[in-house]
């Protein structure tokens, strides 16, 4: 029996008494994974990212382990969320303009000590300002360093659009505007390289592509690790008790982490280690989050059909960004109809051995979007689910 095959026995042994559809979270995989994350962090915290996650029982598994400190959020909403539920160190990774949500955390103490927001540009101090409401709450405040790769003088642009601040100047500047203004505090920097920590670099079959991926990723990291440390000495100039420097992703934990400017790392994806992590050469993961639908349907030899399955991930459209079906091994997609809003028929030779009601379990292509699509995780350690976590859906929190 091959490993794929022992662990299908072992989730359908653990999961006979649910119903699929269903979705678990295998806790020996999870705690695997996050130990390598660890390891090669080298010494480094890792903060956590809980869009990647999206459960908080499983937030609190990870942050109570050796090497682990902090979350980094999505939403403003999602932070207050969180700082309210007793986690005390959360960095929002992206800018926001929730009025309600500023005028809360510079109302309240306890939400403001916990609770860093992202800046780029003055303007978003100017509504933080606008939205407080009477809040005299000193507003802690990070700084986002674009990352992106520019070659030709600028005319080609290698990573995502985020922030406009690319140079040590304009971070300085911006550094300096925040340590004038009065309600705030700047505390951080953070530079998220997604072309690097984002982007496979062994995509199966396209031995070239991968090949130039590689050489795209080493020129980017020798030119931001330059470009981070300058960025860094500039705004401690002006800031010189900065709390921290946060680097990094998945795929480029033991890059960034060589790099003395950044005091931790963040990651997230490679907890769960979903379809698009399994194309690097930097690390190798333990899938640990899947989920299971059932056979409703044999609607002929080679063909089974089951219920639901349209769960795209967020991103470029593509065939990367669907579901993979995973166990049993040898079904693929339908490619006339993919996979669908109510059903998904399934081909291979391993459909004839399936009966009606059987699981097929799948992985999505990223990590946390599978919990917009259900309410629970099943958590298995062995062959048996020893205990059953909301997501934030299920605690009927949906922030985007």
């Amino acid at each position: 029996m091959t490993a794929r095959a022992a662990d299908r026995a072992r989730y359908d042994r653990a999961t006979a008494h649910l119903d699929a559809p269903l979705a678990i979270v295998d806790l020996d995989a999870f705690d695997a994974n996050a130990a390598d994350l660890v390891r090669r962090a080298a010494g480094k915290p890792v903060r956590v990212a809980s869009k990647s996650v999206r459960c908080r029982a499983l937030l609190e598994r990870v942050l109570a382990r050796d090497g682990f400190q902090g979350i980094m959020s999505f939403t403003l909403a999602e932070s207050l969320w969180l700082a309210r539920s007793g986690f005390d160190d959360i960095l929002l990774a992206y800018p926001s303009a929730d009025r309600a949500g500023y005028a809360e955390l510079a109302a309240d103490p306890k939400l403001a000590g916990a609770v860093t927001v992202m800046v780029d540009d003055p303007a978003q101090l100017d509504l933080i300002d606008a939205a407080r409401d009477g809040g005299r709450e000193v507003v802690r405040v990070c700084l986002e360093l674009d990352t992106s790769l520019k070659l030709l003088g600028g005319r080609v642009r290698v990573g995502a659009r985020r922030s406009p601040l690319h140079s040590p100047d304009q971070l300085a500047e911006l550094a300096r505007s925040v340590a004038r203004r009065p309600g705030f505090r700047l505390v951080g920097i953070m530079a998220y390289e997604g072309h690097i920590a984002g982007v496979g670099d062994a995509v199966a079959g396209r031995p070239l592509r991968s090949r130039a991926i590689r050489l795209m990723q080493a020129a980017a990291r020798r030119e931001l690790a330059d470009r981070r440390a300058a960025v860094v000495r500039a705004v401690r100039a002006v800031v010189p008790d900065l709390e921290f420097v946060n680097g990094g992703g998945t795929g480029s934990v033991q890059h960034t982490t060589a790099e003395d400017a950044v005091t931790e790392i963040a990651a997230g994806s490679g907890l769960y280690v979903p379809r698009l992590f399994d194309n690097y050469t930097s690390f190798t993961g333990r899938p640990a989050a899947l989920f299971a639908l059932p056979v409703v349907r044999r609607p002929g030899v080679g063909v089974v059909t089951v219920l639901g399955g349209g769960y795209p991930a967020s991103g470029a459209a593509g065939p990367d960004r669907l579901p993979v079906p995973y166990l049993p091994e040898g079904l693929a997609y339908d490619p006339q109809e993919g996979p669908g809003e109510v059903q998904t028929p399934l081909l291979g030779s391993p459909a004839d051995d399936l009966l009606i009601g059987d699981k097929v379990w799948f992985r999505h292509a990223k990590a946390g979007e599978l919990c917009e699509r259900f309410d629970t995780l099943h958590l298995v350690e062995g062959d048996a689910v020893t205990a059953t976590a909301p997501t934030y859906r299920g605690e009927g929190r949906t922030f985007l």
